[in-house]
């Protein structure tokens, strides 16, 4: 699990073709590789991936062919700055919000502007998930845990402040047309889960039975 604070911004090194997956080399000097390990899972532009091998400032990875369809790992090239955090520890400070790391789909920015000091996005959802978007709401960015100040059909705003453009690769990378990943607040998943008629109906029916009904005298 990740918070969607991002620790360092790291650079597409290498990439290998391996029988239609792809072996990619990060490298990383910022992030500190102290407590990491094989099987590790860093988040890379929001999707977790799997540590395979390691150096002292490098870390690879293998990405299957599933996750190439599903984010934008295929665009990436050799010098791609990608946004990197390493899952949480149970003494991790929660800056973010609930961060799985599974990306649910592509969007693309509509709009980059500045405001005053800030950077003003747009970033178009697909939409099979744009219902998840709430204004105020949490929406996660490229692995970047940001506030979505309002949303407009299939349109979330974001306000980036200087801090958040300057350590992410948001002020150096992003522009208008590219395409990005989103994960959608789980929670918001999860009360859609509860909340959808069949489920509702089915723990109704279980609450149901011949005790209630007759203690509310349906029944004697």
């Amino acid at each position: 699990m990740f918070t969607g604070i991002i620790e360092t911004v790291g650079q597409i090194a290498r990439i290998e073709q391996r029988g239609g997956d792809l072996r990619l080399t990060i490298r990383a000097a910022q992030l500190d590789f102290g407590d990491v390990k094989l099987g590790d899972s860093i988040a890379s532009n929001g999707v977790c991936l799997t540590v395979v091998d390691y150096g002292t400032d490098w870390y690879a990875v293998d990405v299957s062919r599933e996750t190439l369809t599903k984010t934008t790992l295929g665009d990436w090239q050799v010098g791609t700055l990608v946004n990197l955090e390493k899952a949480m520890l149970p003494t991790t400070r929660f800056g973010g919000h609930i961060v799985a790391g599974h990306v649910d789909a592509v969007a693309q920015i509509a709009s980059l502007n500045q405001d005053a000091r800030s950077l003003l996005v747009s970033i178009e959802l697909p939409n099979d998930i744009a219902k998840y978007a709430a204004t105020k709401g949490s929406i996660t960015v490229d692995g970047i845990s940001l506030t979505s100040n309002r949303v407009e059909d299939n349109t979330v705003w974001l306000n980036i402040i200087p801090h958040t453009a300057e350590v992410t690769n948001i002020g150096r990378q992003w522009r208008v047309g590219q395409r990005v990943n989103i994960e959608v607040d789980l929670l918001a998943r999860y009360l859609e889960r509860l909340l959808s008629s069949d489920h509702a109906n089915v723990a109704i029916k279980q609450d149901i039975d011949e005790a209630f009904l007759a203690q509310h005298g349906f029944m004697r």
